[in-house]
């Protein structure tokens, strides 16, 4: 089978404008997108830039936009896409440092400024924190997230506010103080409770459609908005009685 790839290509350090390149590309065997992009790269143009690692869909490194979609570009293959040219950009709301590959770091700061990881009560056991299965089952959906940015990158609130957490970062929260080991104050977690955090979100659910793992992050900052209020509330009620 011939292909022709279209692939968005930029280099900050000498190029003015991004733009678009073709490539032909033919394969006899069944390849994936980015098994294809690598081969036009190492035979074709050492110079075309983009991220992979683990190639099995776990390690998020190869999100891209193919044919104007989200995806993992290792887990979508060539015979799956009907239209020609295949056209390659890389994902959007993040500042391109070289044809494909993009800046993540407003990506992992969101999600350092949720500190992403459990606050348990008191010191260290020696035996671990141990959680119902029915505990567990809550918040395994979230559990699941990749670290890819294509919900950050799909996001329309991050495109015109940058001070937005984004989805990935508020589902990765409220996977925090759903689980029953997690001990952080509400003083902690409620810096979310403001227009860059929680309630900036437009609630289009995009995020959850384009989702490679289907984590549904809008679920999760839906459910972290639900809990906002109704501590807030039973605060309230405290501090009056």
């Amino acid at each position: 089978m011939d292909y022709k790839f279209r692939i968005l290509r930029y280099d900050p350090l000498k190029d003015e404008y991004p733009y678009f390149q073709d490539y032909l590309y033919e394969t006899q065997e069944q390849k994936s997108i980015l098994e294809a992009l690598m081969e036009i790269r190492n035979e074709q143009d050492c110079t075309l830039a983009f991220r992979y690692s683990c190639r099995e869909a776990i390690c998020g490194s190869c999100a891209m936009v193919i044919n104007g979609k989200f995806n993992l570009a290792c887990r979508v293959e060539l015979d799956s896409l009907e239209s020609s040219p295949i056209v390659i950009e890389p994902l959007v709301n993040l500042e391109i440092q070289k044809d494909l590959a993009v800046d993540m770091e407003p990506f992992f700061e969101a999600m350092r400024q949720i500190e992403p990881y459990l606050h348990p009560e008191g010191g260290l056991l020696e035996k671990g924190y141990r959680i119902e299965e029915r505990e567990m089952d809550k918040i395994f959906q979230y559990i699941n997230c990749i670290l890819c940015g294509c919900c950050y990158s799909a996001c329309p609130v991050i495109s015109r506010d940058e001070r937005y957490l984004g989805p990935a970062a508020l589902a990765k929260l409220y996977r925090f103080v759903k689980d029953p080991r997690d001990k952080r104050p509400f003083s902690n977690w409620s810096r979310v409770n403001t227009e860059a955090g929680a309630w900036g979100c437009d609630t289009v659910f995009k995020c959850n459609e384009v989702c490679p793992k289907s984590v549904r992050p809008a679920d999760g900052i839906e459910a972290l908005r639900r809990k906002l209020v109704v501590e807030k509330i039973k605060r309230i009620f405290k501090f009056k009685r």
